[in-house]
């Protein structure tokens, strides 16, 4: 069942890696190219923080951050559980995203964002596929627990059997 998980979180790792590529095979630093207009915008920027560049220039802090909520969601999360398939997907995409942030920390020392949104005049700060993964992932680990507590599931007592 684990193997699941590596599989998504590896699937989406991929996109998002090749999403940056082609970014910056195939675009200047600020560019933008406008593809609705007055709504979305393809944006090569680059994000030295967080997400809305909190804790800018902080990388190593970040990279810390990082590590320690891998290792938080396996230990607290997926190690010796029984996953539903909900939970496969939610920590695949959770997974995928904080290692596609953090090879561009690691690797770059800045996070490649293009994906530019204006909505009803707020302009949302520009974010990449890897954001999206964990955004999406963190969505669906909420409804999980809470289903979870809503059925009275213990899941703590249960253990992942391998597929």
């Amino acid at each position: 069942m684990k193997k699941k998980i590596v599989f998504i979180s590896s699937v989406y790792l991929i996109i998002d890696q090749m999403s940056k590529a082609l970014l910056e095979r195939f675009l200047e630093l600020n560019q933008s190219i406008e593809i609705i207009p007055s709504f979305f915008s393809i944006t090569y920027v680059r994000n030295e923080g967080a997400a809305w560049s909190l804790f800018s220039g902080n990388q190593v802090f970040l990279i810390i951050m990082s590590f320690l909520a891998l290792y938080v969601i396996y230990v607290y999360f997926i190690k010796n559980k029984s996953l539903n398939t909900l939970e496969l997907w939610s920590y695949g995409f959770l997974l995928g995203g904080i290692f596609g942030n953090l090879i561009d920390r690691v690797i770059r020392g800045y996070v490649i964002d293009f994906l530019d949104f204006t909505i009803f005049n707020y302009h949302f700060p520009v974010f990449n596929i890897a954001d999206i993964g964990i955004v999406i992932g963190v969505f669906l680990t909420i409804i999980s627990l809470w289903k979870g507590e809503k059925d009275g599931n213990n899941r703590s007592n249960r253990k992942c059997q391998e597929n």
